[in-house]
């Protein structure tokens, strides 16, 4: 395997650096001996600069040691774990620059302490393992650090999308499929076919691929079972690919392969742009005013705002996500999706968000059960049975239910408001997505209805297997965590009883 320049400039600073400390010498003092300046030294043990072999000779001479040696990609013993790491790539892969970390600030951290940092990084990697990190997962969880570090609102995006759509005059709302697809066709040459998708089985899951063509454009199948909700989506998101000048990308709607964690920051940028020209931030700020300062609950009132944008229950809980936190100062949020194959009991979470540090409710990778009295969970339910009375509440088939979950072995209190609905265009797939508000005193003085007695409030847990409910008629699974850290919170009672008995 070809080993990239960077990481050999990297594993040959951190040789200096080593070899420099393990001497007891000042970089002034190695400045001195081979008429190397300090700076550039500086920028060598960083893994900035690569020397010449004249330089790397004299650095040699100093340190006392061989040519060869110093420029193999060997290391000591102690810093072995070290050179596997960087040959690995797994540290030139990390998106550090959207975190303002520097790769050699992150390198000359290891390097100080390599044995700690080695064992360290070497017990996240067999975590990862136990619990079946892909590079995939691993890198959306990055991206979800990423959004919760702003609050998941990014002002240069809502500038592009509200730019652009201002230099196509694009006004009235809800934006048209027409619309879109002349502005993909006039401005970046695509062509869409609704026909070729279906002559590929396997590919009946995914909502659109494109076809690159050259330097721009390409052909954009897209599925024709999709509603229009998400063909807008889809037709927004091309447009801000090609917009924000995106190139490194996905071009299936779904991912199958990730190579880079620039595709998956590029993706987010996209759907971003697309939610943001969907549903302008002013426009969408002053609607959700007026629907958070009434009174009563009332779900025909968000079932509007989705028909008023033509967008899908995640993509209006996304924006909602977006400028709450931003607008009126309410951070303190989570956002939960879940699937769910009609006519049996397992439920997949499978995206979440969560800002200001919340920690419930959260995902697991145990493959523990969820617990049953989540809102998320039992629209589901009403979805199922709605569909099998063939009784949808809506014409889009969407619902929506709100409620206040308290927390078991916790004082966290939140109002979560769910929609539900089939997903096009898998079949027998259905799926809820949830946004939940920590009731905080600035939560109840904005939203007026928080206390209405049509929201039910119930005491929730996180897992079945975790929840201290013993009683819970709802319960999917046996509390077999709960029960063992019972029985050891006994043995350490007698423990102690026995020291207090027989001790000194």
């Amino acid at each position: 395997m070809k080993i990239k320049e960077e990481n050999i400039r990297l594993i040959f600073g951190v040789k200096v650096k080593q070899l420099r400390t393990e001497k007891k010498l000042s970089l002034a003092e190695v400045s001195k001996a081979t008429g190397i300046s300090i700076s550039y030294l500086n920028e060598i043990e960083k893994g900035k600069k690569y020397p010449k072999p004249n330089k790397i000779a004299t650095l040699a001479q100093t340190l006392e040691v061989d040519y060869d040696w110093l420029i193999s990609l060997q290391l000591s013993k102690k810093l072995a774990p070290i050179a596997e790491l960087i040959q690995s790539d797994m540290l030139t892969s990390l998106p550090l620059e959207i975190f303002g970390i520097e790769l050699s600030t992150l390198i000359d951290m290891i390097t100080n302490t390599p044995a700690k940092v080695s064992a360290f990084i070497s017990t996240l990697i067999e975590i990862a393992r136990n619990y079946d990190m892909s590079v995939e997962r691993f890198y959306f969880s990055v991206l979800r650090s990423y959004q919760e570090m702003h609050e998941n609102y990014f002002e240069d995006l809502e500038q592009a999308a509200e730019k652009f759509a201002k230099e196509h005059q694009l006004g009235d709302l809800p934006l048209s499929v027409a619309t879109l697809e002349q502005l993909l066709k006039e401005k970046y040459q695509y062509e869409i076919d609704r026909e070729s998708i279906l002559e590929y089985p396997i590919l009946k899951s995914q909502r659109s691929v494109l076809i690159p063509k050259g330097r721009g454009g390409g052909r954009l199948l897209l599925n024709p079972n999709l509603a229009t909700s998400q063909t807008l989506f889809t037709l927004g998101k091309e447009l801000g690919y090609n917009y924000l000048k995106l190139r490194n990308r996905f071009y299936t709607s779904s991912t199958i392969k990730v190579d880079s964690f620039e595709q998956i920051l590029n993706n987010f940028k996209a759907s971003y742009f697309a939610n943001a020209l969907l549903m302008p931030a002013k426009h969408f700020v002053t609607k959700l005013k007026g629907a958070i300062t009434l009174s009563t609950w009332n779900e025909s009132v968000f079932l509007g705002l989705l028909d008023e944008y033509d967008a899908s229950p995640e993509m209006f809980l996304h924006r909602l996500t977006n400028l709450v936190p931003r607008f009126f100062g309410l951070k303190q949020l989570f956002f939960l999706r879940f699937h769910h194959t009609r006519d049996n009991d397992e439920y997949e979470l499978n995206k979440e968000l969560h800002l200001a540090g919340l920690y419930n409710p959260h995902g697991n990778m145990l493959n523990e059960h969820y617990c049953r009295r989540w809102v998320s969970i039992n629209i589901l339910k009403d979805l199922e049975k709605a569909q099998i009375g063939n009784k949808p509440k809506t014409s889009s088939g969407v619902i929506c239910s709100a409620q206040r979950s308290q927390y078991i072995d916790s004082e966290n209190e939140y109002l979560c408001i769910s929609l539900a609905r089939a997903i096009n265009p898998t079949p027998n797939t259905n799926s809820s997505v949830t946004i939940g508000f920590l009731m905080t005193k600035e939560f109840k003085r904005k939203v007026k209805f928080w206390n209405d007695q049509a929201i039910p409030t119930r005491r929730v847990g996180v897992a079945c297997e975790r929840c201290s409910n013993l009683d819970c008629k709802e319960r999917a699974a046996e509390p077999l965590s709960v029960e063992e850290k019972n029985s050891t919170d006994e043995m350490q009672d007698a423990l102690n009883k026995l020291k207090l008995r027989w001790g000194n």
